[in-house]
């Protein structure tokens, strides 16, 4: 059975940003938005890296991460949890490289990076009453 939900699905690719944490070759934490994150089927998140040679670089020695997606106006998202591969070549890379094109003035990029969803967990932003304000 898979981790991603259509319910999920839908928040990725709506918001198309995540939030994803790693940690640096020093053992410090790497937090760091992707504006190319995307489902790939229902077990994996994909992101290109666009010039993130910490979060590359971590994963490959740290395979964990996360990522937050967040829908800021409902306060609401999912953090997933699992485990990367860093993708630089190869079939796979390749068609999923292919699947971000949209014309041939697309950027290029390194490297994709293919977590499997081992966990989500729901994010809720509860709000807050605004303070009153006093009568004049």
């Amino acid at each position: 059975m898979s981790v991603l939900t259509d319910e999920m699905r839908r928040m990725v690719e709506d918001q198309h940003l995540g939030f994803v944490a790693t940690v640096n070759l020093d053992g410090g934490p790497n937090l760091a938005p992707k504006g190319t994150t995307r489902v790939w089927d229902r077990d994996h998140i994909i992101f290109a890296d666009l010039g993130a040679p910490d979060t590359v670089a971590g994963l490959r020695k740290n395979p964990g991460m996360e990522i937050c997606v967040l829908d800021p106006a409902a306060r609401a998202g999912w953090r997933f949890r699992g485990r990367a591969i860093v993708l630089s070549e190869g079939a796979l890379f390749q068609h999923i490289r292919s699947s971000y094109r949209q014309g041939d003035g697309a950027p290029a990029f390194p490297h994709i990076v293919l977590m499997t969803v081992e966990e989500a967990l729901p994010l809720a932003s509860p709000t807050r009453p605004r303070p009153s304000s006093p009568e004049t």
